[in-house]
Formats: C-alpha cells, structure tokens, sequence
C-alpha cells in the first residue's frame, strides 16, 4: 500500500487557495468540477513532492462543518481491496462503507479518524459478501 491524500473540507475555496498556494507554496496539480454532487476537488503538492498530496474538499451548497468534518480522510492505494479489508475485519475493524464496487472502502481507526481504501488500477470484480453489505455508522 501506499499514501495517497489526505483531504481537508474548506468553505471559501479562493481564501483556502490564497493561503495554500500563495502563502503556504503549495501547487495545485489537478482540479475537479463535479456538477452532479455539487463540489470541487483541488489537489495540492509542494514543489517537486507530488506524491504528498492534499485534496481541498469545497462543498457548493454551505454547510457547518462540526465534529472535525473539516477533516476529510486519508486515503490508501491497496493492491487487493477485498484482501485488505478481510485483514482489517479479522482485527476486529468494523468496514463503515464495504467494497460493494469492488473500488473504495472506508473504516475509522479508534480515534475515528476515517480511512479511504482505493483499489490500484481498475476495480475487483463485484462478489459477496461484499456486494450486500449495508453502510454502517459514518465515515
């Protein structure tokens, strides 16, 4: 496995750019629209570091952000999604949203900090239990 991003949620994405880009020096390697769920997606590297990166989360419909949701995730690329998440279950971690595309999971470590699984490459094929595996709590 390896580290991917860690996401942050932002209200104002021009003052969140200003200070991330213009202060701070971070560069923005790609920036996504996505109309359909109503947010953008900027991802942020420091020069000549691409592969520490953090993805500014900006929501276009305004919402509080209590109880750390400011605090997206951190995000893992998994050789085997279904293997990594059978390993986490067998340590007693519960798949808060199971691998039903055979592509992304996420669970919470003990403080609740919440973790992204993300299948490398194209997703698993689809099979149970997974397929059938209700959400559970948030993430």
């Amino acid at each position: 496995m390896h580290y991917l991003h860690t996401m942050v949620r932002v209200t104002d994405l021009e003052q969140s750019l200003k200070f991330y880009c213009d202060a701070l020096g971070l560069e923005v390697l790609r920036k996504r629209e996505m109309p359909s769920g109503r947010f953008t997606l900027i991802f942020l590297a420091a020069p000549g570091n691409s592969h520490a990166q953090v993805e500014l989360t900006y929501n276009w419909d305004s919402q509080p952000l209590e109880g750390g949701r400011n605090f997206g995730h951190l995000a893992y690329a998994v050789e085997n999604i279904y293997e990594v998440c059978e390993r986490l279950q067998k340590h007693g971690v519960t798949i808060s949203r199971p691998p039903r595309d055979g592509y992304m999971a996420f669970v919470r470590s003990p403080d609740h900090i919440s973790i992204e699984l993300l299948q490398i490459g194209e997703p698993l094929q689809i099979k149970e239990p997974w397929a059938s595996m209700p959400n559970i709590g948030a993430w």
